[in-house]
């Protein structure tokens, strides 16, 4: 037995999470800077491109959780969509226009999108199949913040042998790598997980409970503020004397925290302040991390505060998706982490991006940024988020 289960399970599970989550970390912390310094993207440009995503996840999310609740299993749209995202990277690697760039990466991130929300619910169906408590899913979600840890410090790795981070393209090609390792993985080595079919309920019903209708509408925005987070640390590093080569390996102690709050925290947390409170912590987290960017402070300071990013990922994104987990009607695992999947990576991350994009062109004064008016944005938001949550969200809800 590993975590209250079995070993093999765990393993499966585990794979799963991680080589998802390293596909995605491959690429998009670092894109930014290629977009912004060797193609000479806008910031609305920029934007657009790290939209296609959030703009996938509003409803490719819920047309995957659909089919995987109804008609086909999850490990088989898993592999085939992660087929073509590989074939779709390998493209985008070299397009250097936005027009052709945008295309591609926006037909990839239908791809990316689908698999998202399955990758959860084939975990939460076998948890449940197995009788293992919902909030073991702590020690298999771990592997995400290190596989995105990996590919960060792999890239940087690379880097540093080959000079390959002033154009950046390298970050496409070892995500298409990283993909046919995915697929492979779940066509061949994942456990079956079958349609619930017409029994399946559905998890639109939630909406009616008030404290879940306020968690999924802040789930709508304070996510969003990532994408500012995404759109300009690569670039507000360098800026302030941070090395292209280093941003990767900088920007991933924010996952090497993130690994070490899910073990060892997050659980505790939940278990103590309930769902409630662990999300107050994740927004606040932003909160610092955005302060300190605005304050002067040295690159060290810089770097470490990555740290807060990964907190607030844990406490808000990764407790969010067990809190759903925890409260999905029977036979609708995969249309509730959809539905969470819509809101936290969909709307929010699609509105902060537009957001972003507006707002770093709108304080950026010839080819510098005006960092501390950009930062102010994200951090007035989610103070008001933070507060929102502290009057209006109860944490708990009661099961339909």
């Amino acid at each position: 037995m590993t975590f209250g289960m079995d070993s093999a399970l765990y393993w499966k599970l585990s794979a799963l999470m991680a080589l998802e989550f390293a596909v995605w970390g491959a690429w998009y912390p670092v894109l930014a800077a290629r977009l912004l310094g060797p193609l000479k993207f806008s910031g609305k440009q920029t934007g657009w491109v790290y939209s296609a995503l959030p703009l996938a996840c509003i409803f490719m999310p819920l047309l995957a959780g659909y089919l995987a609740d109804k008609y086909f299993n999850a490990e088989y749209i898993l592999a085939v969509a992660h087929l073509a995202g590989m074939v779709l990277l390998f493209i985008a690697s070299y397009r250097r226009d936005f027009k052709s760039l945008f295309t591609v990466i926006l037909l990839y991130a239908l791809c990316y999108a689908a698999t998202l929300p399955l990758v959860n619910a084939l975990m939460f169906h076998h948890l449940a199949k197995n009788n293992v408590d919902t909030a073991q899913s702590a020690y298999i979600f771990m592997w995400a913040p290190i596989a995105w840890a990996v590919a960060g410090y792999f890239l940087t790795g690379w880097r540093w042998i080959f000079k390959t981070g002033e154009q950046g393209r390298d970050c496409l090609i070892l995500a298409a790598v990283l993909s046919v390792a995915m697929a492979v993985i779940c066509g061949g080595f994942m456990p079956s997980t079958p349609p619930a079919g017409e029994a399946g309920s559905s998890a639109l019903g939630m909406l009616k409970i008030p404290t879940f209708l306020v968690f999924l509408l802040i789930s709508m925005v304070a996510p969003g503020m990532m994408q500012f987070y995404f759109l300009g640390t690569a670039q507000f590093m360098q800026d302030n004397r941070i090395p292209a080569k280093n941003v990767p390996a900088s920007m991933a102690i924010a996952q090497a925290v993130q690994a070490a709050a899910t073990l060892f925290v997050l659980s505790w947390l939940v278990g103590k302040g309930g769902y409630r409170w662990t999300l107050v912590a994740g927004a606040a987290s932003w909160v610092v991390l955005f302060v300190i960017y605005i304050i002067p402070r040295p690159p060290l300071v810089i770097a470490v505060s990555q740290a807060f990013h990964g907190l607030a990922y844990v406490f808000f994104i990764i407790a969010g998706q067990m809190y759903a987990g925890a409260v999905a009607p029977e036979g609708a695992g995969g249309s509730m982490q959809a539905l969470i999947f819509t809101a936290q990576s969909g709307v929010a991350l699609f509105g902060g991006t537009q957001l972003a994009g507006i707002v770093m062109d709108r304080f950026k004064v010839g080819d510098q940024f005006q960092w501390q008016k950009v930062w102010m944005v994200p951090a007035v938001i989610m103070l008001v988020c933070v507060i929102a949550l502290v009057l209006f969200y109860k944490g708990t809800v009661p099961l339909i």
